[in-house]
């Protein structure tokens, strides 16, 4: 897979192989547009894939043993231009907790959806799945069991469309990120079998 897979803003260091990546963040790297901080931040090394594959998912393993530093973060992303993208990582905070959550940005403005989780947390899985324009983020502490973080929609993520992961220090720190146990599967999030769609 990582031979399919393309920078945006190639980072000063880094290692790619068939089973690993592994990212170098560089100080004052980050995503963000406008929303709340009033500032635009896009600058984080972004390494993805290009499919126009409707269904599927994409599962990856992140290590961030080395994190350490406010803000810290790596993780998933599907970044289709600075105003479209989503993200999904653990951020750092303190020795005591940090953020588990996701960023959908949509026209140039981001949310940000957080749950706490303890700091002494170093792996997170991820598990990004498509259904045409519509998209959900799942994480897992041991690969087998995910749990849901969000749903969303992408205004402009209906046909081609590319993702990968992610690493950035928005402060004045440097961290390695690990990626590994990468895999391509069928669309793991399975059609609504609840309310019908409205006109049906």
């Amino acid at each position: 897979m990582t031979d399919r897979m393309k920078w945006i803003r190639e980072p000063a260091e880094f290692t790619v192989s068939d089973e690993r990546i592994e990212i170098v963040t560089e100080p004052h790297t980050d995503l963000w547009q406008r929303t709340y901080y009033h500032f635009r931040n896009d600058n984080a090394p972004v390494l993805q894939i290009e499919t126009d594959e409707k269904y599927f998912s994409f599962v990856v393993r992140t290590d961030f043993s080395d994190s350490h530093h406010r803000f810290d973060q790596c993780g998933i992303v599907m970044y289709l231009d600075s105003d479209n993208w989503l993200k999904a990582s653990v951020e750092y905070e303190n020795e005591k907790f940090q953020h588990l959550g996701s960023v959908v940005t949509n026209h140039g403005f981001s949310d940000w959806a957080t749950t706490a989780v303890p700091s002494d947390v170093r792996v997170m899985w991820y598990r990004f799945s498509r259904r045409d324009d519509d998209y959900c983020i799942e994480c897992s502490y041991d690969g087998k069991d995910f749990t849901q973080m969000r749903v969303c929609h992408m205004w402009e993520g209906k046909g081609t469309i590319r993702f990968g992961v992610y690493a950035c220090s928005p402060e004045n720190s440097s961290f390695k990120a690990v990626f590994t146990d990468m895999e391509l599967t069928e669309c793991a999030w399975k059609a609504h079998d609840g309310q019908q769609p409205d006109g049906k």
